[in-house]
């Protein structure tokens, strides 16, 4: 790879409370991570900041007192500094949500920015963090042009009967429909593939937030997760698809607005809610052996993920590979092994050809799409 040709970008990833990131040499054919690293809210006003180079080396991996994980972008910088790495040629951003005027991944101007701020109601969790961390960037990086790489826009292949929700078509002219997302996560996984991508394939992407995507020919034909990142199969904290009726009763006979709403079945149901305990799988696999309750949740997750890859085994017409990624579907083949139990008649058994376990690398992809947008 000429380093010569390549152009350093930097790939940031907001979470919650958590700041991930990645510095690429990107060309037109290859790219090459110099930096990788995070930066975690560890305590009012405290923020863990941690750094590797490409051969693992720890270059940083401390706490220092910063008012928010996005405010470390300045700490990023001094280590770049520190370290003689290229100054930075553009950033690039994962932004969960673009709403229906945005689409593809895209240089953000203001009209851009618009139409980001008008996104937040669909991701109230995700968008506002991605847009405050995206001013500190370009007050940060002025010269540098900024990037929106969208986890929706690999769904935008979806077909009418797939993306269309069954409301009346009033609401659907307002945007509400199945967007889909994990795309970047689908994206480099079907990227990994290259020319071999299968043509009928499932990625099964399972981490805090889970989903299933079925992928014809590398294109996304359908997926689990719909308006918003609450949808879809049973996850850590959120609960998925639920009965319309159950929402209902709480506002009807529990006096529930929509501020209380969000909180319970984003933050308070899911493996957290059925266990009571915790919504991590490495917690409820410790505590399973003495609690049904968190051996309940973890059996409903993986009951819930098995049925959504036999759904999408019909929409594909069969499976010719499985993957699994994301942190439980890289890391517990007791998961795997639980969600494939079942699932033989479509050929899927856990530990032969067809099923993969290969990790995801939205930063790289990120970093790739910038390049393509900026070069």
């Amino acid at each position: 790879m000429n380093d010569d040709a390549c152009l350093p970008i930097l790939a940031l990833n907001a979470g919650s409370s958590s700041l991930k990131f990645g510095l690429y040499l990107v060309g037109a054919y290859s790219s090459r991570m110099l930096v990788s690293g995070a930066a975690d809210m560890v305590a009012d006003g405290y923020v863990a900041f941690a750094a590797k180079d490409a051969d693992g080396n720890v270059l940083a991996d401390d706490a220092r007192a910063i008012s928010s994980p996005y405010a470390a972008i300045s700490r990023i910088t001094d280590l770049l500094n520190e370290r003689r790495l290229p100054s930075i040629a553009a950033v690039g951003h994962r932004i969960v949500h673009g709403g229906p005027r945005c689409r593809q991944h895209t240089v953000i101007d203001s009209a851009v920015m618009q139409n980001l701020v008008a996104a937040k109601v669909f991701a109230p969790l995700h968008v506002p963090p991605a847009l405050l961390l995206l001013d500190f960037a370009q007050k940060q990086f002025p010269d540098a042009p900024q990037v929106a790489c969208l986890d929706t826009a690999f769904h935008n292949t979806l077909p009418d009967v797939a993306r269309t929700l069954p409301i009346p078509k009033e609401f659907r002219a307002l945007g509400i429909e199945r967007y889909g997302f994990h795309g970047l996560s689908c994206e480099s996984i079907v990227r990994k593939f290259g020319k071999h991508v299968p043509k009928r394939l499932v990625v099964a992407h399972l981490g805090h937030g889970a989903s299933v995507t079925a992928v014809a020919d590398g294109l996304s034909i359908d997926t689990s997760m719909g308006l918003t990142p609450s949808g879809g199969v049973v996850m850590s904290t959120r609960c998925g698809d639920i009965d319309p009726g159950v929402l209902a009763y709480f506002v009807r006979e529990c006096g529930y607005d929509a501020e209380k709403f969000a909180a319970l079945i984003d933050h308070r149901s899911g493996m957290m809610g059925i266990s009571g305990v915790s919504g991590d799988m490495r917690k409820l696999r410790r505590a399973a052996a003495s609690n049904p309750d968190a051996a309940l949740a973890i059996a409903m997750f993986c009951y819930s993920i098995r049925k959504q890859i036999a759904a999408m085994a019909v929409v594909l017409g069969g499976v010719d590979a499985l993957v699994f990624t994301g942190g439980i579907g890289e890391n517990d083949a007791a998961a795997r092994a639980s969600i494939c139990d079942g699932l033989e008649r479509l050929g899927i058994v856990a530990g032969q050809d067809c099923v993969h376990v290969i990790a995801a690398n939205e930063d790289e992809q990120i970093a790739l799409h910038t390049w393509q947008l900026t070069h």
